[in-house]
């Protein structure tokens, strides 16, 4: 089977079950998102979204949140994972948002990238979700599906962004990134499915017998 009949399978199944894509990580507005999304490195978007109203209620911007003391914001993200890191880089970029952009968060992939704690993954998750631009963000979820459905060699996150986005329309990387997050969870998850029972595995790889073992990143 081409690369492109996958591709369109993938794509009909995908917006067959998800017409609709609401965003995981709850938020006001790019700032809260920004928070959010550093904060579910290495933690479920349930976590994240159980711990960002008491952070939030603290602190919902970016001058409100440089006020706050490292400890107070890890007294409040703990939960969340890698406490120290995530509540110094949250207290850096909030203060750099103040001081070098006005409280506002750049709608540019440099920029975001530059401020701490932020990677491209990160980077990519807010220009797409916050502020709309075309972006293929790569999770374990999608890297993971990725391999299993011969998307791309699955050698790095990096790889595989490439790969989907040479393969997706431009139009439906911001809809789709997440349509596969959501499928990922729901029926072809990373110790379920093996590219033998659901129903994308299926139809795109008929022949397969044998369990398909991912790499990691």
């Amino acid at each position: 089977m081409k690369i492109r009949q996958k591709a369109q399978i993938i794509i009909d199944i995908l917006e067959s079950h998800y017409p609709k894509t609401p965003i995981p990580l709850d938020h006001s507005d790019n700032f809260t998102l920004l928070i959010a999304v550093l904060l579910s490195a290495q933690c479920k978007d349930e976590r994240v979204n159980q711990i960002t109203p008491k952070l939030f209620k603290l602190a919902n911007d970016p001058y409100s949140m440089a006020k706050l003391s490292q400890k107070q914001i890890y007294e409040v993200i703990k939960p969340c994972g890698l406490g120290p890191q995530k509540s110094k880089a949250i207290k850096s970029l909030s203060k750099i948002l103040v001081e070098d952009y006005q409280g506002q968060v750049p709608e540019e992939f440099m920029l975001l990238e530059k401020l701490p704690g932020v990677g491209h993954k990160t980077a990519s998750v807010v220009m797409s979700q916050g502020f709309g631009h075309p972006a293929f963000p790569v999770d374990t979820h999608i890297h993971r599906l990725a391999q299993r459905w011969k998307l791309t060699n699955g050698k790095n996150v990096t790889q595989t962004e490439k790969d989907l986005k040479r393969i997706f329309p431009e139009q439906l990387w911001n809809k789709l990134h997440l349509q596969i997050i959501f499928w990922g969870r729901e029926f072809c998850q990373a110790h379920e499915c093996f590219a033998l029972e659901c129903r994308i595995c299926k139809a795109i790889n008929p022949k397969r017998i044998r369990p398909f073992a991912h790499k990691r990143p």
